[in-house]
Protein backbone atom coordinates (compact mmCIF):
# COMPACT_ATOMS: atom_id res chain seq x y z
CA UNK A 1 0.00 0.00 0.00
CA UNK A 2 1.07 3.61 -0.73
CA UNK A 3 1.61 6.27 1.71
CA UNK A 4 -0.25 9.31 1.57
CA UNK A 5 2.62 12.17 3.39
CA UNK A 6 0.15 15.20 2.15
CA UNK A 7 -0.63 17.46 5.51
CA UNK A 8 -3.61 18.40 4.44
CA UNK A 9 -5.50 20.57 6.66
CA UNK A 10 -8.25 20.15 8.77
CA UNK A 11 -11.29 21.10 6.24
CA UNK A 12 -15.03 22.06 7.67
CA UNK A 13 -17.00 19.86 8.78
CA UNK A 14 -19.90 19.88 6.87
CA UNK A 15 -23.07 20.53 9.76
CA UNK A 16 -25.04 21.86 7.93
CA UNK A 17 -26.72 20.80 4.36
CA UNK A 18 -24.87 21.10 1.00
CA UNK A 19 -27.27 22.83 -2.11
CA UNK A 20 -29.94 20.45 -2.82
CA UNK A 21 -28.83 18.33 -5.86
CA UNK A 22 -28.05 14.69 -6.78
CA UNK A 23 -24.95 14.38 -4.07
CA UNK A 24 -26.96 15.11 -1.21
CA UNK A 25 -29.76 12.73 -2.43
CA UNK A 26 -27.32 10.02 -2.69
CA UNK A 27 -25.64 10.97 0.50
CA UNK A 28 -29.42 11.06 2.21
CA UNK A 29 -29.72 7.58 0.77
CA UNK A 30 -26.47 5.94 1.63
CA UNK A 31 -26.87 7.59 5.46
CA UNK A 32 -30.45 6.00 5.40
CA UNK A 33 -28.76 2.58 4.33
CA UNK A 34 -26.42 2.79 7.13
CA UNK A 35 -28.89 3.61 9.56
CA UNK A 36 -30.66 0.24 8.43
CA UNK A 37 -27.91 -1.93 8.64
CA UNK A 38 -27.04 0.13 12.24
CA UNK A 39 -30.58 -0.79 12.97
CA UNK A 40 -29.71 -4.48 13.64
CA UNK A 41 -27.07 -4.43 15.92
CA UNK A 42 -29.08 -4.08 19.76
CA UNK A 43 -30.78 -7.61 18.37
CA UNK A 44 -27.52 -9.26 16.57
CA UNK A 45 -25.62 -8.31 19.70
CA UNK A 46 -28.13 -10.23 22.17
CA UNK A 47 -28.23 -13.15 19.92
CA UNK A 48 -23.85 -12.89 19.76
CA UNK A 49 -23.88 -13.25 23.32
CA UNK A 50 -26.06 -16.36 23.10
CA UNK A 51 -22.28 -17.69 22.28
CA UNK A 52 -19.31 -15.28 23.53
CA UNK A 53 -18.92 -13.28 26.00
CA UNK A 54 -19.24 -9.38 25.94
CA UNK A 55 -15.50 -8.89 25.62
CA UNK A 56 -14.73 -11.62 23.47
CA UNK A 57 -17.75 -10.62 21.27
CA UNK A 58 -16.36 -7.00 20.69
CA UNK A 59 -13.26 -8.20 20.37
CA UNK A 60 -13.76 -10.86 18.22
CA UNK A 61 -16.02 -8.25 15.43
CA UNK A 62 -13.49 -6.00 15.44
CA UNK A 63 -10.92 -8.32 14.41
CA UNK A 64 -14.08 -10.19 11.62
CA UNK A 65 -14.26 -6.41 10.17
CA UNK A 66 -10.41 -5.91 9.91
CA UNK A 67 -10.28 -9.13 7.94
CA UNK A 68 -12.56 -7.85 5.14
CA UNK A 69 -11.24 -4.13 5.32
CA UNK A 70 -8.04 -4.91 4.92
CA UNK A 71 -8.99 -7.45 1.55
CA UNK A 72 -10.83 -3.99 0.60
CA UNK A 73 -7.75 -1.78 1.37
CA UNK A 74 -5.21 -4.45 -0.63
CA UNK A 75 -7.84 -4.48 -3.09
CA UNK A 76 -8.27 -0.55 -3.93
CA UNK A 77 -4.28 -0.19 -3.51
CA UNK A 78 -5.11 2.47 -0.93
CA UNK A 79 -2.96 4.90 0.30
CA UNK A 80 -1.72 4.84 3.73
CA UNK A 81 -3.43 8.39 5.39
CA UNK A 82 -1.22 10.64 6.03
CA UNK A 83 0.18 11.96 9.60
CA UNK A 84 -2.24 14.59 9.59
CA UNK A 85 -5.38 12.29 9.74
CA UNK A 86 -4.16 9.30 12.06
CA UNK A 87 -5.52 11.41 15.04
CA UNK A 88 -8.83 11.52 13.58
CA UNK A 89 -8.78 7.56 12.88
CA UNK A 90 -7.72 7.33 16.31
CA UNK A 91 -11.07 8.78 17.53
CA UNK A 92 -13.04 6.75 15.10
CA UNK A 93 -11.41 3.63 16.05
CA UNK A 94 -11.44 4.66 20.00
CA UNK A 95 -15.06 5.69 19.91
CA UNK A 96 -17.36 3.81 17.65
CA UNK A 97 -15.21 0.78 16.66
CA UNK A 98 -14.59 0.10 20.01
CA UNK A 99 -15.87 2.13 23.01
CA UNK A 100 -19.67 2.38 21.63
CA UNK A 101 -20.13 -1.69 20.66
CA UNK A 102 -18.07 -2.60 24.28
CA UNK A 103 -20.69 -0.25 26.32
CA UNK A 104 -23.63 -1.42 24.82
CA UNK A 105 -22.54 -4.86 24.84
CA UNK A 106 -22.00 -4.54 28.74
CA UNK A 107 -25.24 -3.06 28.89
CA UNK A 108 -27.26 -5.24 27.07
CA UNK A 109 -26.23 -7.74 29.55
CA UNK A 110 -29.04 -6.03 31.81
CA UNK A 111 -30.99 -3.88 29.82
CA UNK A 112 -33.62 -4.87 27.45
CA UNK A 113 -33.55 -3.93 23.64
CA UNK A 114 -36.09 -1.51 23.78
CA UNK A 115 -34.43 0.35 26.50
CA UNK A 116 -31.18 0.33 25.32
CA UNK A 117 -32.57 1.82 22.34
CA UNK A 118 -32.35 5.20 24.19
CA UNK A 119 -28.58 5.65 23.01
CA UNK A 120 -29.24 5.61 19.54
CA UNK A 121 -32.35 8.02 20.02
CA UNK A 122 -30.08 10.65 21.75
CA UNK A 123 -27.14 9.95 18.99
CA UNK A 124 -28.17 12.36 16.50
CA UNK A 125 -28.70 15.67 18.33
CA UNK A 126 -25.64 14.55 20.28
CA UNK A 127 -23.60 14.41 17.02
CA UNK A 128 -24.62 17.31 15.26
CA UNK A 129 -23.99 19.69 18.93
CA UNK A 130 -20.04 17.83 18.98
CA UNK A 131 -19.84 18.27 14.86
CA UNK A 132 -20.79 21.89 15.59
CA UNK A 133 -18.35 22.54 18.47
CA UNK A 134 -15.85 20.79 16.41
CA UNK A 135 -16.05 23.16 13.63
CA UNK A 136 -17.40 26.22 14.78
CA UNK A 137 -20.39 26.13 12.09
CA UNK A 138 -23.62 25.89 13.32
CA UNK A 139 -26.83 24.76 11.99
CA UNK A 140 -30.07 27.09 11.15
CA UNK A 141 -32.12 28.21 14.15
CA UNK A 142 -34.68 26.54 12.77
CA UNK A 143 -33.26 22.81 13.08
CA UNK A 144 -32.45 22.88 16.91
CA UNK A 145 -36.34 23.03 17.73
CA UNK A 146 -37.06 19.87 15.25
CA UNK A 147 -34.48 18.01 15.96
CA UNK A 148 -34.61 18.34 20.05
CA UNK A 149 -38.31 17.16 19.58
CA UNK A 150 -37.34 14.21 18.15
CA UNK A 151 -34.83 13.18 20.51
CA UNK A 152 -37.43 14.26 23.13
CA UNK A 153 -39.79 11.65 21.63
CA UNK A 154 -37.50 8.68 21.12
CA UNK A 155 -36.07 9.48 24.55
CA UNK A 156 -39.41 9.82 26.54
CA UNK A 157 -40.61 6.76 24.25
CA UNK A 158 -37.52 4.59 25.89
CA UNK A 159 -37.31 5.44 29.06
CA UNK A 160 -41.18 4.92 29.37
CA UNK A 161 -40.92 1.64 28.58
CA UNK A 162 -37.55 0.85 30.69
CA UNK A 163 -39.84 2.14 33.64
CA UNK A 164 -37.89 5.67 33.39
CA UNK A 165 -35.42 4.68 35.99
CA UNK A 166 -31.62 5.06 35.90
CA UNK A 167 -29.38 2.07 36.41
CA UNK A 168 -25.77 1.03 35.80
CA UNK A 169 -26.92 -0.09 32.30
CA UNK A 170 -28.04 3.82 31.56
CA UNK A 171 -24.44 5.05 32.54
CA UNK A 172 -23.11 2.73 30.11
CA UNK A 173 -25.57 3.75 27.31
CA UNK A 174 -24.74 7.90 28.07
CA UNK A 175 -20.99 6.62 27.64
CA UNK A 176 -21.60 5.14 24.53
CA UNK A 177 -23.69 7.71 23.47
CA UNK A 178 -21.25 10.50 23.59
CA UNK A 179 -18.13 8.58 22.90
CA UNK A 180 -20.23 7.35 19.54
CA UNK A 181 -20.99 11.04 18.62
CA UNK A 182 -17.46 12.15 18.92
CA UNK A 183 -16.72 9.02 16.83
CA UNK A 184 -19.34 10.07 14.24
CA UNK A 185 -18.69 13.70 14.08
CA UNK A 186 -14.81 13.03 13.39
CA UNK A 187 -15.48 10.63 11.16
CA UNK A 188 -17.44 12.39 9.15
CA UNK A 189 -15.08 15.12 8.65
CA UNK A 190 -12.47 12.91 7.76
CA UNK A 191 -14.56 11.17 4.70
CA UNK A 192 -14.81 14.62 3.39
CA UNK A 193 -10.92 14.17 2.10
CA UNK A 194 -11.15 10.41 1.99
CA UNK A 195 -13.08 7.43 0.72
CA UNK A 196 -15.96 7.17 3.40
CA UNK A 197 -15.17 3.43 3.73
CA UNK A 198 -11.44 3.52 4.09
CA UNK A 199 -12.54 5.88 6.86
CA UNK A 200 -13.52 2.86 8.87
CA UNK A 201 -11.34 0.88 7.21
CA UNK A 202 -8.10 2.61 8.28
CA UNK A 203 -9.47 2.56 12.08
CA UNK A 204 -10.16 -1.20 12.26
CA UNK A 205 -6.65 -1.99 10.95
CA UNK A 206 -5.49 1.23 13.82
CA UNK A 207 -6.83 -1.07 16.30
CA UNK A 208 -5.99 -4.28 15.26
CA UNK A 209 -2.95 -4.86 17.65
CA UNK A 210 -5.04 -4.36 20.78
CA UNK A 211 -8.13 -5.74 19.08
CA UNK A 212 -6.64 -8.92 17.99
CA UNK A 213 -4.29 -9.43 21.60
CA UNK A 214 -8.10 -8.66 23.23
CA UNK A 215 -9.53 -11.28 21.81
CA UNK A 216 -7.51 -13.87 22.65
CA UNK A 217 -7.09 -12.78 26.25
CA UNK A 218 -11.18 -12.11 26.46
CA UNK A 219 -11.15 -16.19 24.67
CA UNK A 220 -9.27 -17.79 27.91
CA UNK A 221 -10.56 -15.58 30.35
CA UNK A 222 -14.27 -16.08 29.67
CA UNK A 223 -16.50 -18.76 29.95
CA UNK A 224 -16.48 -21.82 27.24
CA UNK A 225 -17.89 -20.97 23.82
CA UNK A 226 -21.22 -21.67 23.31
CA UNK A 227 -21.41 -22.45 19.66
CA UNK A 228 -25.12 -21.81 18.28
CA UNK A 229 -26.79 -20.78 15.23
CA UNK A 230 -28.21 -17.21 16.73
CA UNK A 231 -24.30 -16.52 18.14
CA UNK A 232 -22.77 -17.10 15.03
CA UNK A 233 -25.21 -14.83 12.85
CA UNK A 234 -24.97 -11.92 15.46
CA UNK A 235 -21.35 -12.21 15.90
CA UNK A 236 -21.00 -12.19 11.68
CA UNK A 237 -23.71 -9.33 11.19
CA UNK A 238 -21.97 -7.18 13.96
CA UNK A 239 -18.85 -7.86 12.15
CA UNK A 240 -19.36 -7.52 8.60
CA UNK A 241 -23.25 -5.66 8.29
CA UNK A 242 -22.68 -2.89 11.23
CA UNK A 243 -19.03 -2.47 12.03
CA UNK A 244 -17.79 -2.37 7.84
CA UNK A 245 -21.09 -1.79 5.77
CA UNK A 246 -22.70 0.13 8.00
CA UNK A 247 -20.11 2.72 8.90
CA UNK A 248 -18.57 2.29 5.26
CA UNK A 249 -21.86 3.60 3.72
CA UNK A 250 -22.94 5.70 6.81
CA UNK A 251 -19.22 7.75 6.55
CA UNK A 252 -19.86 8.38 2.88
CA UNK A 253 -23.58 9.56 3.28
CA UNK A 254 -22.72 12.50 5.88
CA UNK A 255 -19.47 13.05 3.73
CA UNK A 256 -22.28 14.40 0.60
CA UNK A 257 -25.24 15.51 2.99
CA UNK A 258 -23.65 16.87 6.23
CA UNK A 259 -23.01 15.57 9.20
CA UNK A 260 -26.47 17.78 11.35
CA UNK A 261 -28.87 16.41 8.29
CA UNK A 262 -27.40 12.99 7.96
CA UNK A 263 -27.57 11.89 11.75
CA UNK A 264 -31.29 13.10 12.22
CA UNK A 265 -32.15 10.29 10.40
CA UNK A 266 -31.22 8.38 13.00
CA UNK A 267 -33.94 8.96 15.07
CA UNK A 268 -36.02 6.51 13.58
CA UNK A 269 -33.01 3.76 14.44
CA UNK A 270 -35.13 3.07 17.74
CA UNK A 271 -38.24 2.12 16.22
CA UNK A 272 -36.25 0.46 13.42
CA UNK A 273 -34.38 -1.85 16.17
CA UNK A 274 -37.66 -2.19 17.66
CA UNK A 275 -39.43 -4.14 14.74
CA UNK A 276 -36.08 -6.32 14.65
CA UNK A 277 -36.54 -6.65 18.46
CA UNK A 278 -40.01 -7.88 17.55
CA UNK A 279 -38.95 -10.33 14.65
CA UNK A 280 -35.81 -11.51 16.02
CA UNK A 281 -35.61 -11.62 19.78
CA UNK A 282 -40.16 -12.32 20.20
CA UNK A 283 -40.35 -9.04 22.20
CA UNK A 284 -43.96 -7.97 22.22
CA UNK A 285 -44.01 -4.20 20.52
CA UNK A 286 -45.18 -1.22 23.04
CA UNK A 287 -48.27 -0.03 22.04
CA UNK A 288 -46.86 3.78 22.15
CA UNK A 289 -44.41 2.71 19.25
CA UNK A 290 -46.97 3.90 16.13
CA UNK A 291 -47.54 7.27 17.66
CA UNK A 292 -43.80 7.33 18.09
CA UNK A 293 -42.88 6.73 14.81
CA UNK A 294 -45.17 9.20 13.52
CA UNK A 295 -43.70 11.94 15.78
CA UNK A 296 -40.06 10.80 15.13
CA UNK A 297 -41.08 10.62 10.96
CA UNK A 298 -42.70 14.32 11.13
CA UNK A 299 -39.50 15.72 13.01
CA UNK A 300 -36.97 13.78 10.71
CA UNK A 301 -38.81 15.90 8.09
CA UNK A 302 -38.48 19.15 9.70
CA UNK A 303 -34.83 18.52 10.18
CA UNK A 304 -34.44 18.09 6.79
CA UNK A 305 -36.71 21.22 6.12
CA UNK A 306 -34.82 23.26 8.23
CA UNK A 307 -30.86 22.72 6.80
CA UNK A 308 -32.62 22.53 2.86
CA UNK A 309 -30.51 24.76 0.94
CA UNK A 310 -29.33 26.91 3.86
CA UNK A 311 -25.79 25.62 3.31
CA UNK A 312 -23.12 26.56 6.15
CA UNK A 313 -24.68 29.49 7.46
CA UNK A 314 -24.71 29.61 11.10
CA UNK A 315 -27.79 29.63 13.53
Amino acid sequence: MRRDNSAIAHPTIAVGAPAAGPRTRSGLLLAALGVLCFSLTFPSTVWGLESFGPWSLVCLRCVLATAVAGVFLRAARARVPGRAHWAGIAVVAGGGLLGFPLLTTLALQTSTTAHSAVVVGLLPLTTALVAAARSGVWPPRAFWPAAGAGAAIVLAFTLGQGGGGFTRGDVLLFGALLVCAASYAEGGRLAAVMPGWQVSAWALVACLPLTAVGAVVALCLEPPVRWSGHGIAGLAWVSVGSTFVGLFVWYRGMAETGVARASQLQLAQPLLTLLWSVTLLGESLPAAAPLAAVGVVLCIAGTQWATRGRGRGRG
